[in-house]
């Protein structure tokens, strides 16, 4: 009896195992193609009338959200591109941070933003996958260029502050007087901890702005 039991447990632990791996992998997928497919898209140039900016209300990024999103089309419309090719990173930006906007790419973390004024500030999330949404900020640093673009425009940013930050010091997304900035933030995991009260924060200042050709259009393709 002892012997079937450890063997039907046995089964099960590689069962789950395995459900886990794959839950995973098209988790991950589908977070890839939901971002590849807005990419392919025109920036929209109608702001958003509505968008969620309430941080207490976006949820962690687990594979049933991230399949229900992917059912959807429930998003507040792309109001822009962002591209960190230092790190290989490529997104849509919508407006606000709702949950299924955090899915396919970054949010706007304040109604009514505009790139190349203020402190345009940028959340997403940071994933197990190093390559998708936020997740290659990790590898991102002093010095990098930030692109973004509003459709019309090309924003070009240079990374001046890296740093840890506490999930609590959400004065760092306030605008700065005569500061044309940046600001991305993402989770800062922790080994052993599930939900991490750290984040990484980017911070770039504003060199130039180009408007779009065939040619700087390509980097957030």
């Amino acid at each position: 009896m002892k012997k079937k039991m450890m063997w039907f447990i046995e089964i099960l632990l590689v069962i789950i195992g395995l459900a886990l791996v794959f839950n995973q992998q098209i988790s991950d997928m589908l977070v890839n193609k939901m971002t590849t497919t807005d990419l392919k898209k025109s920036v929209s140039q109608k702001h958003a009338k509505k968008g969620s900016f309430d941080f207490n209300r976006v949820k962690s990024a687990s594979a049933s959200r991230v399949v229900k999103a992917s059912l959807t089309s429930e998003s507040t419309g792309m109001i822009g591109k962002i591209a960190v090719p230092a790190v290989n990173l490529k997104l849509p930006i919508f407006y606000g941070i709702s949950n299924n906007n955090l899915l396919r790419g970054a949010g706007t973390m304040k109604a009514k933003q505009k790139m190349g004024t203020g402190n345009y500030a940028l959340a997403g999330h940071h994933m197990n996958n190093p390559n998708i949404l936020f997740s290659p900020l990790a590898k991102a640093k002093v010095g990098d260029k930030v692109y973004l673009t509003d459709g019309k425009e090309v924003y070009v940013y240079q990374i001046n502050v890296r740093k840890s930050i506490s999930k609590y010091q959400v004065q760092v997304i306030d605008d700065v007087a005569g500061k044309k900035m940046v600001t991305l933030i993402t989770c800062d995991p922790i080994k052993g901890v599930a939900h991490t009260p750290l984040r990484i924060l980017l911070q770039g200042n504003l060199q130039k702005v180009e408007k779009v050709t065939k040619n700087n259009a390509k980097m957030f393709e």
